[in-house]
């Protein structure tokens, strides 16, 4: 099989080409190229393409692969709401994604981020830097004691409760389907998990029942000085009304590695742009707000483990045998 990969970063190549003796019968051409419908003539030739989460696979450009030949659509993600699947079924195309890969990962990432608000780690780095030594405007709070609440409890979630128990807090939860194996772990209500919790970890799927999930009526019901981390899909809160809140000195802390802005700026260099008018640039002016550029997943073993599953896929694809629990439908 021949996999066209768009948008390939040198860690996307590097972690590929190590696991890729293991399956004779793939071949891979790389490109930085993004894909669009202005680029999926290069597809042609190909059975398969490969993308990522933050790829364009609308309509347009899903009918214009099909009259390219491909048959696959291969996501070296877990995310799949940028796939239009109804058209992708329609034209007979199969999608396949990489559902779970490293969720320590994600969730690792997750306490990183609360830390670093907590403990204004950014901050702090900053003024070393510049030869400052004061403590002023550094003070944190001990996560010891207090009560982490985590939205989503699936395998990033569960890591995340994990995390937050061996850091001696209180775990509270709010999932449809709790966990069981999860037995040091409290599930409530969502209004509980917002009113009781000092950490709130988003760890959910953006689907239309949780798009804008954090909102202007969901934050005032949170405690005040909270921390809020999201590591999950940008959409997930609202972000006029998140800026609203951090005004208001509603957040000890907010750390962010997705955000609704980040199409844009998910995994590109952009120092030379100016940005004055973006959310982003809003977000970043708050001292107590730290974001980072959808790294979450980013670590050796989660690249390798996204590498062998990605591959699988196809070889799956190719011999007929599909996992179904990794196919977007």
């Amino acid at each position: 099989m021949k996999i066209l990969f768009y948008d390939t970063k040198k860690y996307d190549k590097e972690s590929f080409e190590r696991v890729l003796p293991e399956y004779p019968s793939v071949k891979i051409t790389y490109l930085e190229t993004e894909l669009s419908e202005n680029t999926t003539a290069l597809a042609k030739g190909y059975e398969a393409i490969c993308a990522f989460v933050n790829s364009d696979l609308s309509e347009g450009v899903i009918r214009s692969l099909q009259k390219e030949g491909v048959k696959l659509i291969l996501l070296r993600c877990a995310g799949f709401n940028n796939v239009d699947s109804i058209v992708a079924n329609e034209c007979g195309i199969t999608v396949l994604r990489v559902p779970g890969y490293s969720p320590e990962a994600v969730a690792e990432h997750a306490m990183a981020l609360a830390l670093a608000v907590n403990r204004r780690i950014h901050k702090a780095y900053i003024k070393v830097r510049e030869n400052n030594f004061s403590l002023v405007g550094l003070t944190g709070v001990t996560l010891h004691g207090r009560t982490a609440g985590i939205i989503g409890t699936g395998k990033i979630g569960a890591a995340m409760c994990r995390i937050c128990n061996g850091f001696g807090m209180k775990v509270i939860a709010y999932d449809k389907y709790p966990n069981r194996s999860l037995d040091f772990v409290e599930y409530v209500s969502f209004e509980e998990v917002l009113a009781q919790s000092d950490l709130i970890s988003l760890h959910c799927p953006l689907m239309d029942d949780t798009y804008h999930l954090i909102n202007e009526d969901t934050i005032s019901k949170m405690k005040d000085n909270v921390i809020l981390v999201n590591t999950s899909r940008g959409a997930l809160i609202k972000t006029d009304d998140l800026i609203r809140g951090i005004r208001n000195r509603k957040f000890l802390g907010v750390g962010l590695d997705v955000y609704e802005e980040e199409g844009d700026n998910v995994f590109e260099n952009r120092e030379d742009d100016f940005l004055e008018h973006s959310v982003t640039a809003r977000l970043l002016s708050f001292p107590n707000v730290v974001v980072t550029s959808h790294q979450g997943f980013l670590t050796e073993e989660a690249l390798i483990a996204i590498s062998h599953t990605t591959l699988q896929n196809a070889v799956d694809f190719e011999q007929g045998s599909i996992n179904e629990s990794n196919q977007v439908k």
